[in-house]
């Protein structure tokens, strides 16, 4: 995998009936902040990709989201693999109900590597903000503590899964689901640390 001259994130369209289209105004929110807040050159918009296309190649972070159920085909699964040990990056972020679903699909993924807790000394906690106790949570969902689960590929963290957290709602427009400035904007800092670490790590 290359860098594009302008970088931006790919919105994993995947198959299951799970609503991979959801928290619209989400990554162009998160866009603008990694281009307010860094050098990096970053388009304004997300670009929806599926496994079987050209572009998502040319997308360093790949991102889904939902609250229904995931599945990957079988041809689906070796290309994610292929692109993830290439240098590509899936953030996959629980809006609520993608839990058992995702877990089930990436370990058909990885049936070698399974999600371990990502180090609170991991650098996506500490690139450009400093996150000491690990992914902040956004939203109560089950009243469980946020957590942030991987799987390492190399060496580099390739997987990222934020649970219990919701960085997705905490990136939408306020006026949505009424965060408080202080969520919303520590949602906005972790995602600037993902996506500065995704395309960072690309060797």
């Amino acid at each position: 995998m290359s860098l594009a001259a302008t970088l931006t994130i790919g919105r994993l369209h995947y198959d299951g009936g799970g609503d991979w289209y959801g928290n619209p105004s989400s990554l162009p929110n998160l866009l603008a902040a990694i281009r307010e807040r860094t050098t990096l050159p970053v388009a304004a918009r997300e670009r929806v990709v599926t496994l079987h296309e050209a572009a998502l190649w040319d997308s360093p972070y790949l991102y889904m989201t939902g609250h229904g159920n995931v599945h990957f085909s079988d041809d689906d699964v070796p290309v994610l693999r292929r692109y993830l040990e290439q240098g590509g990056f899936l953030h996959a972020d629980d809006n609520y109900g993608m839990d058992r679903s995702f877990r089930r699909e990436i370990a058909r993924v990885f049936p070698d590597r399974p999600l371990v807790e990502v180090p609170l000394t991991h650098a996506v906690y500490h690139l450009v903000y400093d996150f000491p106790r690990g992914i902040p949570k956004i939203h109560e969902h089950d009243g469980l503590p946020a957590q942030g689960f991987g799987i390492f590929s190399g060496g580099r963290l390739a997987v990222y899964y934020s649970y219990q957290s919701d960085l997705g709602d905490g990136w939408e427009d306020p006026d949505v689901h009424h965060d408080p400035p202080e969520l919303h904007e520590a949602a906005l800092r972790m995602g600037v640390n993902l996506f500065t670490y995704a395309v960072s790590s690309i060797r």
